[in-house]
């Protein structure tokens, strides 16, 4: 599996989310396991303050702008091991429970390699809207968890697709196509 792939969904993703969906990413534990470790938290504050950085003026740095002023917290911890076998599937257990709570729908799950490699998407809903993304990415020697909150039209997603690298998707309208 590859990172670009797991970039690529995050990128996408990241424009899609609301608010008041909480998820817990305290994996501390495998941080003091793991030979490299990435912790990334940008709350609302700090999303606000990369959204100056954007031109209001420019197309497609006015679209992004207005995606990320709606975004509430963006949260990865991400791990590379040394070798295979440092972390298990209880680790991931926590994580995986969460994305099973309330208001939280499976979205996407791929699997290879007798279940040592994978990607699990799973969304929040709340009142018919979109409340938060849990992204799980794992591999025998590397494991990325993602959450973030926010919100938007997802509508909107499809206009950021080919810019900025992100890929453009297939993303269905909810206005229902006239009776032939």
């Amino acid at each position: 599996m590859k990172r670009t792939l797991l970039i690529a969904v995050f990128a996408v993703l990241s424009a899609a989310l609301p608010s008041r969906a909480q998820f817990n990413l305290n994996l501390d534990n495998l941080a003091a396991k793991a030979k490299e470790s990435v912790d990334v938290s940008l709350d609302a504050s700090m999303l606000q303050l990369a959204g100056r950085f954007l031109s209001s003026k420019k197309q497609g740095e006015a679209d992004v702008k207005d995606l990320v002023s709606k975004l509430k917290g963006v949260y990865v911890r991400s791990f590379e091991f040394e070798k295979e076998g440092q972390y298990s599937t209880a680790d991931l257990k926590p994580v995986r429970d969460q994305m099973k709570g309330p208001g939280w729908s499976k979205m996407v799950g791929v699997q290879e390699n007798s279940d040592r490699e994978g990607v699990e998407i799973s969304v929040k809903t709340e009142g018919g809207q979109i409340a938060g993304v849990a992204i799980l990415a794992y591999e025998p020697k590397e494991l990325t968890v993602v959450s973030i909150l926010g919100q938007i039209d997802l509508e909107r997603l499809g206009e950021l697709g080919g810019r900025f690298g992100i890929p453009v998707l297939p993303v269905p309208s909810p206005k229902k196509k006239p009776a032939k």
